[in-house]
């Protein structure tokens, strides 16, 4: 294919994008302000402190492999505080039970509903 046969095709879908230009930046648009109301949605609900930790018991496997790393819980908080539900999201199995035992003894700060929030424990060699 020549340069010119090139440019002729490059011109037509040039001129199709123009046509849905109009519909494209509406698209964006829409976009662009459902991202800020999210964002602005997610600011108004804040962290929620912990008021109390359990350190985590460090698995025997663990120390025998003598691995470290950290782990990533989805962790869900009633109104009270207390921690109704953990799980893992990230991070090494090894670490798993472990980490959720702990998680679920932890205390948060009182809200008026329930919430949702991340939690990162670090095992270190030991």
């Amino acid at each position: 294919m020549t340069g010119i046969a090139k440019l002729g095709i490059l011109s037509k879908m040039w001129g199709k994008l123009r046509r849905l230009a109009p519909d494209v930046r509406l698209l964006i648009g829409a976009l662009g302000l459902s991202l800020v109301l999210v964002a602005a949605s997610l600011a108004q609900e804040p962290a929620r402190k912990v008021t109390a930790r359990t350190v985590p018991t460090y698995p025997d496997l663990a120390k025998k492999m003598r691995l470290s790393g950290k782990v990533k819980l989805e962790v869900v908080v009633n109104p009270a505080g207390a921690v109704t539900s953990a799980r893992m999201i990230g991070g090494n199995p090894v670490f798993e039970s472990s980490a959720i035992e702990a998680i679920k003894q932890w205390k948060f700060e009182p809200a008026q509903n329930t919430s949702k929030t991340v939690v990162v424990m670090e095992f270190a060699g030991q």
